[in-house]
């Protein structure tokens, strides 16, 4: 038999302790900040709002003194526009560094927290769904549903989260550049009983490997 883990073994990237004994990574990876940028802080939709906003006052300032005033108007808007788009951006660069996701033989970690690092440890039993959604540069969200007996805080695990899923939140593997092979490695990892799993991971992503079917005893249970 082999040693397990020695007390001082280096600890593995992503991992809050070294691998118990016989468990394997299949896969790692860290968000895009570009993609959290624009689908999680929503700099597109800040930028948009700076851009109406802008435009209502330069109509006003043309209106009430003319083209020049409406430029004034317009113009002073920048600098702010300019910051809170600036400071977006960072957080989505700092958040997308310090985020690691894990996919082993048994279990997916999510190391996240820019200030405080917390990490999430969902053994494969818990997940119950997950969701691919791919956009067309092949960067994607891959989104967990979890049991009834396991709920993770919205807040906690924000913006790791699927949107919008508030009272049920789902931990969510956020702009993935390799979307479709995590989904992939994740639906090979997921136990052969768990077809109703497989298949759902399979139907949003459907250029993944195929997964052995499923035991009959399992199917059975």
């Amino acid at each position: 038999m082999s040693p397990g883990p020695q007390e001082g073994e280096p600890r593995p990237f992503g991992l809050p302790g070294p691998l118990p004994e016989g468990e394997r990574i299949l896969w790692q990876g860290q968000p895009g900040w570009r993609g959290l940028a624009l689908r999680a802080f929503h700099c597109r939709e800040v930028a948009i709002y700076f851009a109406v906003f802008a435009a209502w006052r330069a109509a006003t300032g043309y209106a009430e003194a003319g083209l020049e005033a409406a430029a004034v108007r317009a113009m002073a808007l920048l600098p702010i526009a300019a910051i809170a788009l600036g400071l977006l951006a960072l957080l989505a660069w700092a958040t997308a560094r310090c985020s690691v996701y894990t996919i082993t033989d048994r279990r997916v970690v999510l190391s996240i927290g820019v200030a405080l690092t917390a990490t999430l440890n969902l053994p494969l039993k818990t997940i119950t769904r997950a969701d691919l959604k791919l956009l067309g540069d092949g960067s994607g969200d891959l989104s967990l549903g979890l049991g009834a007996g396991t709920r993770v805080a919205y807040l906690t695990l924000w913006p790791h989260a699927r949107p919008w899923r508030i009272k049920t939140p789902e931990p969510t593997l956020r702009a993935l550049p390799d979307a479709a092979r995590a989904a992939s490695v994740l639906a090979e990892a997921l136990e052969p009983g768990a077809s109703a799993r497989v298949a759902q991971v399979r139907a949003f992503a459907p250029d993944m490997r195929p997964v052995p079917a499923p035991r009959p005893a399992a199917l059975a249970g």
